[in-house]
């Protein structure tokens, strides 16, 4: 079986259960021997030889350590992380950027866009639990 496939809808990667708690499953993604061809790898999460842990909340089934399974992630989802870690951003700093160098020197402009990240990201933090519930990480035994 492929380590990582791709439908339509979702990026599947196979793993293993490292970890049951009471609400969550930590899932040990396994190495992916397929990503040295894949055209998107520089951008994936998961491409590379060192394991990945993926913690996976409120599940309704039952899982055991070292079951093996298949996670999944729909497309959008991951769509939609990119924007808010790093398209967001970037279009933040250069709007900051532009509007400050209005009415400022341009280093002061330049340091002001980059200080603008830091609420930024400390809101992405505050906002982490209300962001993980959002993307949803689907679980299947295999």
């Amino acid at each position: 079986m492929k380590s990582l496939e791709k439908s339509d809808q979702f990026f599947s990667h196979s793993g293993f259960i490292s970890r049951v708690a009471e609400d969550s499953i930590t899932v040990t993604l396994e190495p992916n021997i397929h990503c040295e061809s894949c055209h998107a790898k520089g951008s994936c999460g998961v491409s590379g030889s060192d394991t990945k842990q993926i913690e996976v909340h409120s599940l309704n089934d039952s899982f055991q350590i070292n079951e093996k399974v298949k996670v999944n992630l729909r497309k959008t989802t991951g769509l939609i992380a990119v924007f808010w870690a790093y398209v967001f951003p970037f279009l933040l700093m250069v709007f900051t950027l532009v509007l400050t160098s209005l009415f400022v020197k341009e280093w002061v402009a330049g340091v002001l866009s980059l200080f603008v990240l830091m609420p930024y990201y400390t809101i992405l933090y505050v906002l982490k639990n209300k962001l993980k519930s959002s993307f949803r990480i689907s679980i299947l035994k295999t």
